[in-house]
């Protein structure tokens, strides 16, 4: 059965500031931009290549675009007959045959299950069904009905035979919901389009969860802003300078209705069955691949700042920046250099420090 606005819907929280600086020598003036923009995924989709050949450029960004029309063909719930939607149906009875698309979206995501204790779980379906959070139907569940819920959320009843390609939910009732990851792995599959059709410089935005394909055309970082989570729809809280990375942030300002004074996000711990409240208001995960950005950055979010930097710490190659509701932001080792706070009414800090 279809599910009625069950989105990978995401605000802008994260901005591309492409005004360059000095350019490193005239090449770069020869650079043509080519921009391509769809909805998909539940958000606007926008590929913006810089080429010498706009033809090619063109071309590059149209097979990215149908990369990302295809996995969400596969992967949303809103889709009838998508994959997702298949195994769900199939849950507590059969299992079913996906793609390798799927297989390995699935596969990275009981993967941070297992990291995260439980706290990252894709078959948290049946709880963003009841709370409706991004849709006209957004209501507190009743209490009943929650727990009948949470019965169904266990990442390990997902049973996945690698050397079939079949995925099965051991309990009827079960639904995976991949749209905190989804999204990521999207990104990466279209930066991998790009690059095989020779482009080495591009920025891929998926509703704000933001990968860049190489340097700047002008040879210095790609300049990312990332908005104030007090003001998400204004002013910048910083700007962070990457190549070739990924930029992703959760927070309870993306996607949320408010009742008596109070905000319910869409983010939920899957333990209580309630969106996760700590001391975090947004988690920006740099890294190099905007699949687990993605699944980090819920992570960090529903962990609050101790566990979340704990796991930043053990984990190789991965960097974030934390905002907390008390108007901190916590940076990690070597990130100092790469981001600039400009607004006042926040404090700096390295992660870590006292």
């Amino acid at each position: 059965m279809r599910v009625r606005s069950r989105l990978f819907l995401l605000t802008f929280c994260i901005v591309i500031l492409l005004a360059s600086g000095c350019r490193r020598d005239n090449a770069a003036s020869r650079y043509d931009t080519v921009e391509k923009t769809e909805f998909l995924m539940g958000t606007v989709v926008t590929i913006r290549v810089y080429n010498q050949d706009t033809d090619r450029a063109g071309r590059a960004a149209d097979k990215a675009l149908a990369k990302i029309r295809h996995i969400e063909g596969l992967m949303s719930l809103n889709i009838d007959g998508s994959e997702a939607n298949i195994i769900n149906e199939g849950a507590g009875d059969k299992a079913v045959r996906v793609s390798d698309d799927t297989l390995r979206v699935v596969q990275r995501g009981v993967y941070y299950g297992n990291l995260s204790g439980g706290l990252f779980d894709i078959t948290v379906g049946p709880l963003v069904e009841l709370w409706g959070i991004g849709t006209e139907d957004a209501k507190i569940p009743e209490t009943g009905r929650l727990e009948a819920a949470l019965d169904l959320v266990d990442y390990k009843a997902v049973e996945i035979a690698d050397d079939s390609g079949e995925i099965f939910l051991k309990k009827p009732g079960m639904k995976i919901d991949l749209g905190g990851i989804a999204k990521g792995y999207a990104a990466d599959e279209a930066k991998k389009v790009l690059i095989s059709e020779g482009i080495e410089h591009a920025v891929i935005n998926l509703g704000g969860n933001v990968l860049t394909l190489g340097e700047r055309f002008d040879g210095g970082p790609w300049n990312i802003g990332i908005k104030d989570p007090y003001e998400p729809s204004g002013s910048l809280l910083g700007v962070v300078r990457v190549e070739d990375k990924t930029v992703v942030t959760s927070g309870d300002y993306e996607r949320y209705f408010e009742r008596d004074g109070r905000r319910y996000h869409h983010i939920l711990n899957p333990f209580t069955g309630f969106p996760g409240e700590n001391e975090i208001k947004g988690a920006t995960i740099i890294t190099g691949s905007s699949t687990d950005a993605d699944a980090i950055s819920t992570m960090v979010f529903l962990m609050g700042t101790r566990r979340g930097t704990e796991l930043l710490e053990s984990l190789e190659g991965v960097q974030a920046i934390i905002v907390t509701r008390d108007r901190q932001v916590f940076v990690t080792q070597g990130l100092e250099d790469k981001f600039s706070l400009r607004k006042k009414d926040y404090s700096l800090r390295q992660v870590g420090s006292e």
